[in-house]
Formats: structure tokens, C-alpha cells, sequence
């Protein structure tokens, strides 16, 4: 392993030469001045900052290791040579944690994962009693986001007359927001006994999850002709919160058919922009989606990137118990999950993707 380490230190010398030269670049006045060209290269920092780091920790462990072994070479007194022999065992064990912890760094990293998530939760199969459970996962996101002092915006809710959500759009703002949030994409299962249900049958419903990532920068144009923007009256169900002026947005990207709306904000302005943001969301990931096809169509998925027609979790209300089925873990405190403590799925399925492309290195 020492040896790796050495192989690590030279291959990652670059990056903490690049990181260097950006946080150089960043504190130039006109660098400062073009705020696009400053984001992009604070994006790229920020990027290789953890590298960076575990880069100067590996080369001071290896250089004491270096030294304490030379010192050996010359000690005679054996006391001090005993000394020496526990020194060195404690740094290759240091080595041999750095290691690893730089080979993670070292994998494909998704870009957008400091990005701000936007979640879009759905009702599927199961009408009214999909519904509740689609309300009931938006509220465990609003948890685990207040959890984590994420900001949680609704950017639009769609609700049903009895409480239930046919479809939401939430926007969770902090930093590394869309790393952990990306996965829970997927088909989540209810199991349980609706309350409209007089013969105390269990049920099975299902809603979609679908989480992208804020983008502020893409490749591709958004052409006026492509964009049909209409206006109307927000509210919700019932006709609650209604307003007296047309300030929620609809906007249809024509040449997909992808339809935007926003009602967030009492500013027409505000709304047009928020919807702006989750329509360039909504197109970069189409177009992600495009490249992965195009790149490797025997490929199941890309890193931090799941199948979003994949049954992820079931939520087994009489057992209380919840499954996620990617990784087989169950937990039965399925009260603790609905109020967002769903770090134990996230995390289990990071260390798989992590074993995955370990293997595949």
C-alpha cells in the first residue's frame, strides 16, 4: 500500500498544482469582474479542493514515514529503535487510510453534486390513496431538508380535495443538496390499510420521485420561437389562495412537449424566473439522458444517476417496516423514515456505487 501511496501522491500532484493556480485566479480584480467566468472557475475549485487536501496529507505522511525509517537506519540504542518501529507502524497505517480515502476522491464524480435539487414527486398508480402518499413524501424531503438546514421552496403543488398531491415540484436549496437527494429517484411502493377501505384490505400504491440538479450553465440555447408562456390565476384546492392577478407561470418547451409551471411567488416575475430555472433543469437532464444512451446503451446507469422506472423503496405501513431494494436494507422505524431520516438508505447506496466503480477501476 506504500507503494500506491506513492503512486497517488505523483498522480494526484496535478490537481493541487490546478488548485493553486485557481485560488489564485479567483482573487484577481478581473476575474472578480466577470461574475460567469468567476463561478465557473470557484465551480472548479471547490471541485478539487478535497483533493487538494488529502493530496498534501498523503505527501506529509510519506515524508515523516521517509524520515523515521532513514533515523532507524542510524540508531543503535534500542529503546529508540523500538521508538522508531511503532512510529512507522502507525504511519503506513495512516498511508493506507489516506489511500483509500483518495482513491473515492479519485472516482467519476457527477458534476452538478454541490447543486441546489429540484424534486418532482407524483402520484401513480393508486388514485386518491397514491395521492396521500405523495403528500406524505414531500413532507419527509421538507424534513430531511430542514434536517440538513437546507432551504425548501414549493416551486408547485397540484392537490386533490382531500389533502393528497397528484404532483409537486420542491426546489431544495444548500450545498451538495443534489448529491444525496439524486437517490431517491425512482418508483416508491406504499403498502397499507387506506382509511376509505371498510373491509381493512391492505392496498399497494405507488408515486415517482424524479431529482435533478439546478444548472445555472448549459451547452444548449433556448430559442423565444421554442417557448410558449402562459399566465394564470394561482391556487390551490378548493380554490383556496387564490389570487386576483394572473401571476403563476406556465411555460411548454414546444419541440418536447415539456411543460413548466411556477406559483410560488405572488411576483409574476419571480414565478416566470423560478420556472425558467426548472425548465433549463429539465432539458439538460433530457439531454444527459441522450449521452448516457448514445455513450453505452448496455451501461444500467451513470454514476450518481438511477432508473427512475425502478422500484427504489417500499414503505410497509403493518409491518412498519421500510425496503429499499437496491442495496436490501430494511428498517423497521418507518415513522423515524416519513419524518426524513432516510441517511441510512442514501448512504448505503453510496458506499455500493462507490464498491461498484472501485471494482470497475
Amino acid at each position: 500500500m506504500e507503494e500506491l501511496g506513492r503512486e497517488l501522491l505523483e498522480k494526484t500532484e496535478k490537481s493541487k498544482v490546478r488548485y493553486d493556480e485557481l485560488t489564485d485566479l479567483i482573487m484577481r480584480p478581473e476575474i472578480i469582474a466577470d461574475n460567469r467566468e468567476w463561478k465557473k472557475l470557484v465551480k472548479e475549485r471547490n471541485s478539487l479542493e478535497e483533493l487538494a487536501n488529502a493530496h498534501l496529507v498523503l505527501k506529509k505522511l510519506i515524508e515523516n514515514l521517509d524520515a523515521c525509517e532513514k533515523d532507524l537506519q542510524n540508531e543503535k540504542e534500542p529503546e529508540m529503535v523500538s521508538l522508531f518501529k511503532g512510529e512507522i507502524e502507525d504511519l503506513k497505517v495512516k498511508i493506507d487510510e489516506e489511500v483509500e480515502n483518495i482513491k473515492i476522491l479519485l472516482l467519476p464524480k457527477d458534476e452538478n453534486d454541490d447543486s441546489n435539487a429540484i424534486i418532482e414527486v407524483r402520484s401513480a398508480a393508486g388514485g386518491e390513496e397514491s395521492a396521500l402518499f405523495a403528500m406524505e413524501l414531500c413532507r419527509m424531503y421538507s424534513h430531511y431538508a430542514e434536517k440538513n438546514r437546507w432551504k425548501v421552496e414549493y416551486i408547485d403543488t397540484n392537490e386533490t380535495e382531500i389533502g393528497g398531491i397528484k404532483d409537486a415540484t420542491i426546489m431544495v436549496r444548500g450545498k451538495g443538496a443534489y448529491s444525496r437527494l439524486k437517490y431517491e429517484s425512482g418508483v416508491h411502493r406504499v403498502q397499507r390499510v387506506p382509511e376509505t377501505e371498510s373491509q381493512g384490505r391492505i392496498h399497494t400504491s405507488t408515486a415517482t420521485v424524479a431529482v435533478l440538479p439546478e444548472v445555472e450553465d448549459v451547452d444548449f440555447e433556448i430559442l423565444d420561437k421554442d417557448l410558449r408562456i402562459d399566465t394564470y390565476h394561482s391556487g390551490g384546492a378548493g380554490g383556496q389562495n387564490v389570487n386576483k392577478v394572473e401571476t403563476a407561470i406556465r411555460i411548454t418547451y414546444l419541440p418536447l412537449n415539456i411543460v413548466v409551471t411556477c406559483q410560488d411567488e405572488r411576483s409574476q416575475l419571480k414565478n416566470k424566473e423560478k420556472a425558467f430555472n426548472i425548465l433549463r433543469s429539465k432539458l439538460y437532464d433530457y439531454y444527459q439522458e441522450q449521452k448516457m444512451s448514445e455513450y453505452d446503451a448496455n451501461r444500467k446507469s451513470q454514476v450518481g444517476r438511477g432508473n427512475r422506472n425502478e422500484r427504489i423503496r417500499t414503505y410497509n405501513y403493518p409491518q412498519g417496516r421500510v425496503t429499499d431494494h437496491r442495496v436490501n436494507l430494511t428498517s423497521y422505524d418507518l415513522n423515524g423514515v416519513l419524518n426524513g431520516n432516510i441517511d441510512e438508505f442514501i448512504d448505503a447506496n453510496i458506499l455500493k456505487e462507490r464498491t461498484e466503480l472501485l471494482q470497475q477501476a
